[in-house]
């Protein structure tokens, strides 16, 4: 039995040919099957060259299992999520490698209700099934059809997150990236305008191509900014949106073209829900957390700290029956969009809020960044990552005022904390800073604090 590494904590990603192809995607896809026991699973996939064949491979596995398949076609992960609990399926599949390089791809999976699934919720089953590979001959009574008017429904849902009544005059910068938004995108343009809604759009880079010509799209990272930032200026929008490969992630620029950080997003939607149901539970990541907290503690609303990661927030979002929850790596969630996460409603609720306040993005998170500055997560590659972290742990625990350990190692002090974690998959060390009013403090930890790390490295 050959081990599959394209295994991951929650779901199916590696390099083409030697961790995934179509027979690999075949035997995955009856895992699922099995796993679930589904008798009704929704598909669909990104704009990757190689989407397209390993989706084919996905649905004639399935069709082999004898399930009934919805085929959604080219769409977005969180078109597959809707879809799922929309269409009262056992499971939704979505192919996708969101923001991976170009010889990679992958799967996002979500069982009933568009729950995820981890090890104890099936993908161990899943992955014992496919490594195992023992499924015998097909079975009769599979069936595919399209999965009739699933992105209207999907448009309608999203649009249920704003009034559109409210939204003002506003151009708003659009960048799909080349990526899957584009489409999606589109088709929530055409229901704003049957809406009367006065929202205007610039698109850039907007045709899904899977030969990804600006490069892959991951807004995230700084070098692939400043395109989007330029076309904000230029245009004279009010804002910039830009989405990654399967926009389940949207990032924000201002007016002036300033990127706008994940964490100060995270707290205007906080606010914003917060004044339509006050004393609702916001459900947090642990790695920037004090403008968070701050903004629900005012807004009379309850913060809840879970572990970074989709499958640990989604769970926290059930478990707490929370309204909204969000990741500084841009990941939000919605308890009525199934307690998943969305890059379209995100936009259209900073759309609404500046309609309705009347100030620029850039002043509604000025005072917030003042107040709360952070360093933006800082990665550092490391040959002993846990080591690292100890000698970091060493030298501060005794002077902190906290420790957490929800995920990596929290250490609080009067004026500043920082959230030091070791990725799941590489050897590296993720670190982010933050103070109560005080940048030049981020300058003088940072630098202890990568003086520590990299002890030894002679970087």
């Amino acid at each position: 039995m050959t081990r599959l590494t394209c295994f991951k904590a929650y779901d199916i990603r590696g390099r083409i040919g030697s961790e995934l192809d179509d027979a690999i995607m075949g035997r995955i896809g009856r895992g699922f099957a099995r796993a679930l026991s589904a008798r009704k699973v929704v598909v669909g996939r990104d704009c990757r060259a190689s989407s397209a064949a390993f989706m084919e491979a996905v649905v004639q596995a399935l069709l082999d299992e004898a399930v009934e398949v919805l085929d959604l076609g080219l769409c977005g992960t969180e078109e597959m999520y809707h879809a799922t609990s929309h269409f009262g399926a056992d499971g939704g599949i979505e192919v996708t490698a969101s923001h991976n390089p170009m010889d990679y791809n992958g799967l996002k999976m979500v069982r009933a209700g568009s729950a995820p699934l981890d090890a104890a919720t099936g993908l161990a089953t899943i992955q014992a099934l496919a490594e195992g590979n023992e499924f015998g001959p097909a079975r009769p009574g599979g069936s595919r059809r399209p999965a009739a008017m699933a992105r209207a429904a999907y448009v309608d849902q999203v649009l249920g997150f704003v009034e559109v009544s409210r939204l003002k005059s506003l151009k708003i910068l659009v960048n799909s990236g080349n990526g899957t938004a584009g489409p999606t995108f589109d088709a929530i343009e055409a229901a704003l305008a049957d809406r009367a809604s006065p929202l205007r759009f610039v698109k850039m880079h907007h045709q899904p191509d899977g030969s990804f010509p600006h490069g892959i799209p991951n807004p995230l990272l700084a070098e692939n900014q400043p395109a989007t930032a330029n076309v904000v200026r230029q245009a004279k929008a009010d804002f910039g949106v830009a989405f990654d490969g399967d926009f389940d992630r949207c990032f924000f620029f201002d007016h002036l073209g300033q990127f706008v950080p994940g964490e100060y997003i995270v707290g205007l939607l906080a606010e914003a829900f917060l004044r339509r149901a006050p004393g609702q539970t916001i459900i947090h990541d642990p790695r920037i957390v004090w403008n968070t907290q701050d903004l629900v503690l005012a807004n009379g609303g309850r913060a809840v700290q879970a572990r970074t990661g989709h499958a640990f927030m989604k769970q926290a979002m059930r478990d707490h029956g929370a309204i909204y929850g969000g990741e500084m790596s841009a990941h939000h969630y919605f308890r009525d969009f199934v307690y998943c996460d969305s890059g379209m409603i995100p936009w259209l609720m900073i759309a609404q809020l500046i309609s309705e306040t009347g100030r620029t993005l850039a002043d509604l998170v000025a005072s917030r960044r003042q107040a709360f500055p952070s360093s933006g997560e800082i990665n550092f590659r490391l040959t002993d990552p846990m080591a690292a972290i100890g000698r970091v742990r060493a030298a501060y625990e005794a002077q902190s005022e906290g420790l957490d350990e929800t995920d990596g190692l929290s250490l609080s002090f009067a004026d500043w904390r920082f959230n030091l974690r070791s990725s799941n998959t590489e050897p590296v060390v993720r670190l982010n800073i933050e103070t109560r009013g005080d940048p030049d403090r981020i300058t003088t930890e940072l630098a202890a604090i990568t003086a520590l790390l990299q002890v030894g490295t002679g970087g």
